[in-house]
């Protein structure tokens, strides 16, 4: 059921994309569609049915880590397409910045965070 509903609504966005990007005059609202977050949508609804609504807004604090990723991704491969003309290597870079800077966005936020609980403990005990 799971696969099901990630299929279904996963292909919907995929499908409405694709409709923009055929049936709209601006081209700049098919780029907008095709970052439909439906992923991440989606893995919140199938977590939040199986798990409840805690380990959904977990899944959910986790995607912004991604969404930021995103950006990154988004301007890489434009940046690349621009330079080299190759739409794959600029797929692959972008998709490689996506994670890596995912991964240290999320990374970084955890040093922050660490940093501060730190101070309170410091302060605590005096």
């Amino acid at each position: 059921m799971d696969l099901l509903i990630r299929f279904l609504v996963g292909g919907t966005a995929v499908m409405l994309s694709y409709l923009v990007t055929i049936i709209s005059p601006w081209k700049l609202m098919a780029g907008i569609f095709a970052a439909f977050p439906a992923v991440m949508i989606t893995a919140i609804l199938m977590v939040g049915i199986a798990s409840g609504s805690k380990k959904a807004a977990t899944i959910a604090r986790g995607s912004v880590y991604g969404m930021v990723g995103g950006i990154v991704c988004v301007v890489t491969v434009l940046m690349v397409l621009e330079m080299s003309g190759n739409w794959f290597l600029s797929i692959i870079a972008g998709l490689v910045l996506w994670l890596g800077s995912s991964t240290a966005i999320y990374a970084f936020k955890d040093v922050l965070k660490n940093k501060e609980v730190k101070k309170s403990l410091v302060i605590l005990k005096k």
